[in-house]
This record gives structure tokens, sequence and C-alpha cells, in this order.
């Protein structure tokens, strides 16, 4: 195939996958925006609530043509941007419970305001809780555009359509994955390299949940994997770092690899094969 050929073909497939995609540049914008607005007034400066009132309504404009992109209905957008607004205080009351449970648990966070301005886990939860109000609403590419933005700035992977209680707490965070039908709690803390997964990632599952469930006030430590949409984690347990459970726990279980301490002198790399058939 010559360059010429090459190139028409680019802008056939261009030209056919351009429906119904909001523009990623304007999507990212958005979200900087609306946290921005949200969470980071301008320093040094006495915001009028005169221009509240301006930043508020610019953010559902941009929101409306960014829905309109998708639904290609003018009072359809209107009416879907109009319903995420209206739900948006609602959601700003959880993402300051989601605050204030950083601060209570890290040691760490000096304020509220520290955490609003410089932690990733609470970023990425943000985003989450705006992507996820308009998942609810029937919208699907726009809140994946949201949380894969987020995923990209800090590492920590969240699907829109997860279910997440108040008071979430995600400390470090670079690698943690919480898939689509997955269903945590109120008060749970989750730290970096964790993943709430799919044991079974088939596409005949794509209507099933294939998700763990985590019940409130568990900890998951650094590296914990939990697979499988029959699996519930019960209130009130721990997983240690690097477990793996692909089965459901009891509440207030504590689940965690035995670490065994050998002295380097007397280190036998015979002796621990001998010990590993031994197990088998």
């Amino acid at each position: 195939m010559n360059e010429k050929d090459f190139l028409s073909l680019l802008q056939r497939h261009n030209k056919k996958h351009t429906g119904n995609l909001p523009d990623k540049v304007l999507s990212h914008q958005f979200v900087d925006d609306i946290f921005g607005f949200l969470f980071v007034p301008q320093t040094g400066v006495n915001q009028k609530e005169s221009d509240l009132e301006k930043g508020w309504y610019s953010l559902k404009s941009h929101l409306t043509t960014l829905i309109y992109d998708v639904v290609s209905d003018g009072a359809q957008a209107q009416a879907l941007s109009d319903a995420f607004f209206t739900a948006l205080p609602g959601l700003y009351e959880t993402l300051q419970k989601d605050a204030s449970f950083f601060v209570a648990n890290d040691p760490a966070a000096l304020n509220k305001e520290e955490v609003l301005h410089a932690y990733p886990g609470f970023y990425a939860i943000a985003v989450y809780r705006i992507s996820n109000a308009l998942w609810k609403l029937g919208i699907r590419v726009l809140p994946r555009i949201f949380t894969e933005y987020a995923h990209s700035k800090t590492g920590i992977d969240i699907h829109p359509g997860a279910t997440i209680g108040a008071s979430f707490f995600i400390d470090h965070g670079t690698g943690v994955v919480i898939g689509e039908t997955a269903v945590i709690g109120e008060k749970v803390k989750i730290y970096q390299g964790v993943t709430i997964g799919a044991l079974n990632s088939a596409k005949v599952k794509k209507d099933q949940k294939r998700h763990p469930t985590v019940e409130d006030n568990v900890i998951l430590y650094s590296g914990a994997t939990i697979l499988g949409g029959d699996t519930v984690i019960g209130k009130d347990s721990v997983i240690g770092g690097n477990a793996w459970i692909t089965f459901s726990v009891p509440p207030s279980s504590l689940v965690y690899h035995k670490s065994e301490v050998v002295e380097k002198e007397h280190f036998s790399h015979q002796n621990s094969v001998k010990a590993i058939l031994k197990k088998k």
C-alpha cells in the first residue's frame, strides 16, 4: 500500500470513528476545571458569589457540549447536564467526608486542605465520583475518558461503574485497580497495588457481577488481590499485604501471609526445595 492509499484509508477510518465521541482535550479540561472549581480556589483572591455563579454556568455549558457530542440531541444533553449539576451538591458533601477520612487515617496528613491539593488518592476518588454520577445517568464514553485521565495522572484505575460508599481512603494509590461491578462499603481503606478485580474476564460475563463486594470498615493492605463477583470481604476485616483471595471472608477476619525468617548462614536451596516437595 502506497502512502496516498494509506492516508485515504486512515481518513475513512477516522471519519468512521468520530461519531458519538466527545473531544478528549475538552473532556480533560472539564475534569481540571470542575476539580479546581470545587476544591482549589485561587489563592489570594476573595471570590465573590457572582464569580462562583459564572464558573458554575460555564461548567454547565462545557458539560452540555461534551454530552451533546455523545447523544447528538440538544434537549437531551441539556437535561442530562442539569441532572448532573442537581446531584453535584450531594456529591460534594460525600467528597468532603472522603477528605476528612484521609485526615483521620493518615498521620502524614496535615489538614484537609493538604488532602484536597496534594493527595492523588483523593483526586482519583473525586474524578471517580464525578464520573459515576454521569454513569448513573446512562452516559458511558465520557465517564471512561474522565477516569482514564485520572488514571494517567495518579496510577489509580477506578471504573466509573463501580459502587463506592462514603469516607473512602486510598493511600499512596499507585497500581490500585477497582473494576466495574465492584461494590465497596463505607469507611474502607485501601493501600497501593490493591486489585479488586474479576476472576473471569470472558466477554459473556459482561452483564454479570464480575467483581467483589467489600463491606464497611475493611482495610486492604498493599498488594492485596481480591477477585470474583461472588467474593465478599465481610465488614471490619483486615486483608494483609500481597494476599490473594478468590473466596468470601466472614466479618472481622484477618487474612495474611505468614512470613518466615531464615538465618542467612543456614539457608539451603536444597532444603527449601525439599520442604516444598514435602508439603505437596
